[in-house]
């Protein structure tokens, strides 16, 4: 499931045991790539057509210079057999997947619904100038939520994002999480910061 790309200091997560099934599915896209200039990377091309086939409406995706974000938290959520939220390109309506776990008050802070915390595998709706961004819980630090997501940097990876910036946390729609669906505080360098029992 690990690409031989996956970066080291997230090996943990080999040893943490069963993966929220979007993980399963999120991680062996590790490392996908748009391409650079003229042309489109046919792995990210296929994800709309595969979706597409399958009753899923990608509209408005011509080639991977389009924000795709979206694009791969529907191509993983499918994957996984979770519903995909409707227009999936549009970040922000990730802010609708699911159930929720947090969501962002009109007093502007992150608060948690009915005592939930954000936790591996749930995704994360960020707001930034111009649009959003989507991506999936790894972890976390004081100040901000690591994800791995598509389009971060113009490829799949692990980026840490501000809290600032999250207007929702959503969990995957289960009926028994695994047991290592929880909070997982990071070091700055994306190690587990002391004991994960």
């Amino acid at each position: 499931m690990f690409p031989q790309n996956f970066p080291n200091e997230y090996s943990w997560l080999k040893n943490i045991g069963v993966l929220p099934r979007v993980l399963q599915e999120a991680i062996p896209l590790y490392g996908t790539a748009e391409v650079i200039g003229t042309g489109s990377s046919k792995t990210i091309l296929s994800w709309r057509d595969t979706l597409n086939q399958n009753g899923v409406k990608i509209s408005g995706y011509s080639d991977d210079g389009v924000p795709w974000c979206g694009l791969f938290a529907a191509y993983v959520a499918f994957k996984a057999g979770k519903a995909v939220v409707d227009d999936p390109l549009w970040a922000l309506n990730w802010a609708k997947f699911g159930d929720p776990v947090a969501r962002r008050g009109n007093d502007g802070k992150l608060s948690g619904v009915d005592g939930r915390k954000p936790s591996l595998g749930d995704v994360l709706a960020y707001k930034r100038p111009g649009g959003g961004h989507v991506n999936f819980y790894i972890g976390e630090t004081a100040t901000h939520f690591v994800g791995l997501g598509g389009n971060q940097g113009d490829q799949v990876n692990i980026k840490a994002i501000p809290k600032a910036q999250c207007v929702a946390v959503r969990r995957p729609l289960m009926t028994s999480p695994p047991a290592s669906m929880k909070p997982i505080q990071l070091a700055r360098s994306g190690e587990i910061a002391g004991n994960l029992a």
